[in-house]
């Protein structure tokens, strides 16, 4: 995709929110709620997926069930901020099996990485040898994550809510989950 966005009918848009909310269901169970054939509920999803709208499925795993019940936050500042040294952190950052995540933002930061250890020493261990002990890093933060509460159905663009007129946002809305850590 190209940044720009696709132009989806109400069938599409249908179509990706039941995937993801449950990318499991059958097409038989999608083409029914969504009132199309089989044939070409098919086609529609291969025509999403062509198109990079729907880029794959996975299982949410639960951390804690696998031994992996610390999860943290850690922010990173490197010096020098070239392409090279950005691209070298990102792929060795996603080379080790703590690493869920490496994002790179603007700000005071230049990356975010998220982790999931089985303890603090595991973490304190991963943040000095593999991230602080790195020559082109000149500052990390660590925030110990206490709960997730992420989005799971995201509408496209022309559905989103105009500023001011958001629902409240102490309430959890549909298609969220909540996913805590000790």
């Amino acid at each position: 995709m190209d940044g720009q966005p696709t132009h989806l009918d109400a069938t599409d848009l249908a179509l990706i929110r039941l995937l993801q909310r449950d990318a499991r269901q059958t097409n038989k169970d999608l083409a029914d709620a969504v009132g199309i054939a089989q044939s070409t509920c098919l086609e529609r999803i291969r025509a999403l997926r062509a198109l990079g709208i729907v880029r794959g499925w996975h299982a949410e795993v639960d951390l804690a069930a696998i031994g992996r019940p610390l999860r943290a936050m850690i922010s990173v500042r490197i010096r020098p901020k070239t392409t090279a040294s950005v691209r070298a952190f990102q792929q060795e950052m996603l080379e080790a099996p703590e690493v869920l995540a490496v994002w790179t933002v603007t700000g005071a930061d230049d990356f975010l990485v998220e982790v999931a250890t089985h303890d603090v020493a595991h973490l304190r261990d991963f943040v000095l040898d593999c991230v602080t002990g790195r020559s082109e890093v000149v500052d990390a933060r660590t925030s110990l994550v206490y709960d997730e509460v992420r989005v799971w159905d995201v509408p496209p663009a022309e559905q989103l809510t105009p500023a001011g007129s958001a629902p409240d946002a102490r309430q959890v809305p549909p298609g969220t989950r909540r996913r805590s850590s000790p």
